[in-house]
């Protein structure tokens, strides 16, 4: 799959960072000293760390050298290494270990979750913030999309590239014998001008899959244009003509014992 675009990626920045700052609230710690940001992006998140724990060691991890870029130009005092979730281990135990929408891209949560949480200290916290929209119309309609003839043939793995959540139940589950955990799913609705601006949100991350399995540029404009007009459909213009994407996501916020 193609790098990440972080300008494609930010131009809905404030929307993208509310669940993060949510997440941050809900971590009962008041200064930790060892903290990584997991899947930093362009840093928009780890600029919430360094602002809620100024004197911790902060570091940023990411596997798109673009997107780490973009997180250097942002905080140039910040710390930031290349790297994969799935094979990540830190070489000490750690305060807190964040997070935010990184976590639905890395498969195997059965092994990683509990993984995650001994790598923390004891009274260290592992918070996690994930979408849990792949039932929403907005990734449904990804997959109706990719069924056409036109792109089948080209995008029969693409959507398999995302894991699906496991239920909210089995991440207690996973957590509770060595943490206290805490669960929950908010589900944002965020006030879209138009079909295309949704179009636009999900180019960043959703639809990158789809549109990077499909050889020619044509077929990527037909691929855009055939989901906009179902996107059109499925999410109808409110009383002020603005569109409104439902956005569930899932919270964990576990503190080890």
């Amino acid at each position: 799959m193609s790098d990440w675009n972080p300008a494609l990626y930010g131009r809905f920045e404030d929307e993208r960072s509310r669940p993060a700052a949510e997440l941050l609230a809900r971590v009962p710690l008041a200064a930790p000293t060892r903290v990584v940001d997991l899947g930093c992006g362009p840093g928009n998140s780890t600029e919430l760390l360094w602002r809620r724990y100024p004197r911790a060691q902060i570091l940023g991890l990411d596997n798109s050298p673009a997107m780490l870029e973009a997180a250097c130009r942002r905080l140039p005092e910040g710390r930031f290494e290349l790297g994969d979730i799935a094979g990540w281990t830190p070489a000490a135990p750690l305060d807190l270990i964040y997070a935010n929408a990184a976590l639905q891209w890395v498969p195997g949560h059965e092994r990683l979750v509990p993984r995650l949480l001994e790598a923390l200290a004891p009274g260290g916290v592992l918070a996690v913030q994930m979408p849990d929209n792949l039932d929403e119309p907005s990734h449904r309609l990804m997959r109706e999309t990719a069924a056409d003839t036109r792109f089948a043939a080209a995008l029969g793995a693409a959507e398999r590239l995302r894991s699906r959540l496991l239920p909210a139940e089995q991440y207690y589950d996973l957590l509770a014998p060595a943490a206290e955990v805490d669960v929950w799913r908010t589900t944002y609705y965020h006030r879209m001008d138009d079909a295309a601006a949704i179009v636009q949100w999900l180019r960043a991350t959703g639809l990158r899959p789809f549109l990077d399995a499909l050889p020619q540029a044509q077929l990527q404009a037909d691929f855009l244009a055939d989901y906009e007009r179902r996107i059109a459909a499925a999410y109808p213009a409110r009383a002020d003509g603005s569109r409104l994407l439902a956005f569930p996501r899932l919270f964990i916020v576990a503190r080890r014992h």
